[in-house]
């Protein structure tokens, strides 16, 4: 429990300043907080979103700022109409340098670190679909709300590649044990009414406005309680997964890239990047 005690000692006791208006206008996102302290992250990385090096950077950076800054809440959704991220950036696991790879894969380590470890309550809107990495940042969130029409799942198993522990974790989080298995060996993505039906998103909303407002509404519900004591109360639920990923960090980093590395993977990888790049050419 070390690790947990550590986050604990470090917590905010202190008021929230209330006269943010815009935090931040960066290449691949957009942040911006109210006077309550609420901020919205857009996601704003043309075409898809992808979890580049530059935007597992920010999404990292930022929220440990907005943390920072003592503020009450945040929002993660997309500038994109259709996708809120596609996930992993496949050129970084197709064909890839070993170093890099490890480096760019302990990056999104720690990014999912960062988000399931939040300090502030989180609520992700999502707002287009959400397959692989971008389903998982959504996991690390606190409350989801999911416009229609959209599919989201972590797909990954349809690239050889295996889910790590810790995003079981934050999955299995949300899904009962059972369904999540059964999503996650099958790569199984869900339409917005099936991911609402199995637990995937607590609501749907017709539009990105009435999502928000959805989401806003959940946080608001943390005005009424003590700052520090639920975020202590939350960390205490998601301890064990969290020491968990400290344990595992090592093992886990060297199982991805033998995985991702292994000539049948990069055969399936290659194959599905071959399928995007003749899709652009008609």
């Amino acid at each position: 429990m070390k690790v947990l005690r550590q986050i604990f000692n470090n917590l905010p006791i202190r008021p929230i300043k209330q006269n943010w208006r815009c935090l931040s206008s960066l290449p691949v996102i957009d942040v911006k907080v109210d006077k309550k302290g609420i901020a919205t992250l857009n996601m704003n990385k043309p075409p898809v979103n992808v979890l580049s090096t530059d935007m597992l950077l920010m999404l990292k950076s930022e929220i440990k700022e907005l943390e920072k800054n003592k503020c009450r809440g945040l929002i993660l959704t997309s500038a994109n109409k259709s996708v809120f991220s596609a996930g992993l950036d496949l050129k970084e696991l197709y064909r890839p340098d070993e170093q890099r790879l490890r480096e760019y894969y302990a990056l999104f380590q720690e990014t999912w670190l960062a988000w399931y470890g939040a300090e502030m309550p989180t609520a992700a809107l999502i707002n287009g679909h959400a397959p692989a990495g971008g389903c998982v940042i959504s996991t690390c969130c606190d409350y989801r709300v999911m416009l229609p029409n959209f599919t989201i799942g972590v797909n990954e198993v349809q690239f050889g590649v295996i889910i790590p522990i810790y995003v079981q974790a934050s999955v299995s989080s949300v899904l009962p044990k059972r369904i999540a298995e059964i999503a996650l060996t099958q790569g199984k993505l869900y339409t917005s009414a099936e991911a609402y039906q199995v637990g995937f998103v607590d609501e749907l909303a017709d539009t990105k406005q009435q999502g928000l407002d959805k989401c806003l509404k959940y946080l608001a519900a943390f005005e009424k309680v003590t700052p520090k004591a639920a975020t202590l109360t939350k960390l205490q639920f998601r301890a064990g997964d969290l020491e968990e990923f400290h344990r595992e960090r090592k093992r886990d980093l060297d199982k991805f890239v033998k995985n991702v590395t292994d000539e049948e993977t990069q055969q399936v990888i290659g194959e599905y990047v071959e399928s995007l790049h003749n899709k652009q050419k008609k």
